[in-house]
Formats: C-alpha cells, sequence, structure tokens
C-alpha cells in the first residue's frame, strides 16, 4: 500500500537514502531534519507512519514519540544508534511501534514500514459486521473503528497495544502465553522479546484500569501470561 510518510532524520545523506526507497516503494515522502519539525509535521493529520530518528536537534526522537503518543496513535519506527536493550525497551514504552538499529539496510527499512502500514490499517480493512464489538465489563474495542473505550472514556493506543488488547479481549477468561501474544503482534522488529510484551501491557494498564497497580481488567497469570478478566453471569 502507498502512504503518506514522514522521515524525520538530521542527517541529510541518510534522509535522502530513505526517501528514495520509500518514494521507489511508492510513498509520499516528506523529510525534516529535527524534532519539532517532525512533531509539527505529525500533528497535521496526514501522516500515516513517521520514521523516527532518536538523536535529532531541538527535541530528540523520545521526547517526539513521547509528546505524540499523548495525542495521537500514528505508528512510529524508531531509528537509532544506540543497541542497549534498555534503550530500545525506553522507545517501546514510549509507544515506538518498531525499532530498526543503525546501520541497518534500506530495504530492511521498506519492509518494516510495509509491515507497520498493514497492521495498522487492518482494521480499517477487516471485513465483518459492527456486531464485531468487543465488550467484556467497562472494556470495549472495535476492530472496525479502531477504537477502544474503557469505563466510557475513549483510550489512544499504538497499533501493537490495540492488537494486543484485541486478541485479549476477544477470548476474555483465556490466558495467552507471551510466546503467542508475540506471535500476533506480526511485524514487532529482531529485539522484541517477552519484556517487550510486558512493557505494552504496562502502557495498556496506565490506560485501561483506574488503578494500574492494581488491575481488575487486563490481569497478570503469573509464570504463563495475560488475560483479560472475565465478567461473571448472574445467576438467572
Amino acid at each position: 500500500m502507498c502512504a503518506h510518510v514522514v522521515v524525520a532524520e538530521d542527517d541529510p545523506k541518510q534522509a535522502d537514502l530513505v526517501r528514495r526507497y520509500l518514494e521507489r516503494e511508492g510513498h509520499q515522502v516528506v523529510v525534516v531534519h529535527d524534532g519539532r519539525a517532525a512533531l509539527r509535521e505529525a500533528r497535521l493529520g496526514t501522516a500515516q507512519l513517521l520514521v523516527l530518528d532518536v538523536m535529532m536537534p531541538e527535541l530528540d526522537g523520545l521526547d517526539v514519540c513521547r509528546a505524540l503518543r499523548a495525542e495521537s496513535a500514528l505508528p512510529v519506527l524508531m531509528l537509532t544508534a544506540r543497541t542497549a536493550e534498555d534503550d530500545l525497551l525506553l522507545g517501546l514504552d514510549l509507544g515506538a511501534d518498531d525499532y530498526l538499529t543503525k546501520p541497518y539496510s534500506p530495504r530492511e527499512l521498506v519492509a518494516r514500514v510495509r509491515a507497520l502500514l498493514r497492521r495498522g490499517s487492518a482494521a480499517a480493512i477487516r471485513e465483518g459486521p459492527a456486531t464485531g464489538v468487543l465488550s467484556v465489563g467497562p472494556l470495549t474495542v472495535d476492530p472496525l473503528r479502531h477504537e477502544i473505550t474503557a469505563h466510557g472514556r475513549p483510550v489512544d493506543c499504538t497499533p501493537a497495544e490495540f492488537r494486543l488488547l484485541e486478541v485479549l479481549a476477544g477470548r476474555p477468561g483465556r490466558v495467552f502465553t507471551r510466546a503467542q501474544l508475540l506471535e500476533h503482534l506480526n511485524g514487532i522488529d529482531r529485539y522484541t522479546t517477552a519484556r517487550t510484551v510486558d512493557t505494552h501491557v504496562m502502557n495498556l494498564r496506565r490506560k485501561i484500569e483506574p488503578q494500574p497497580r492494581r488491575p481488575t481488567t487486563l490481569l497478570t497469570v503469573y509464570g504463563i501470561g495475560y488475560k483479560i478478566a472475565e465478567v461473571p453471569r448472574l445467576a438467572p
């Protein structure tokens, strides 16, 4: 699929290389060279994906991602020279959907972009009636509209967070292992580990639980994985 992609990279040569490869794929590409410009472009509402370098002037990529996630679910592919696991997980914790470490293959970047766009649009192209809305206690997940509400309030999620919640809410009471949840994410990068799932769950709890440290909806099953609490049926 062709999309409007914003590339935020302060190295002009690297930015031009990424632009050329993405345009060759058919995408419309806007290049910016600092964090404030990246945030400004993302807030226009026309972008479908942001390729975001971590080390940039004005505002670094982590700060851009943090600000963006407070107001948007725009898919974010982060580029970084940092390889430590804690740095990678920090980006995911802030809401990045995928990571590439430098140096990287431009062809791999194009493939990652393709996977993120496909995953982000899956709900919009999913076939099925409106009855596909999933309601479990205070939680409602609408795959057709790509919307989530919790306790009557709308919840903004990254595509990865939405997919996890959609899978869990589709089978309330069933326990999913971390490995099973990773399979459902379908396209998270090579640095994805069980800790990545834990990070997404922690972020979701902040968004859907009144008391994130005492969750009542998104539960941990120790030693196994996670589940959505099944609502007890009332006796007739």
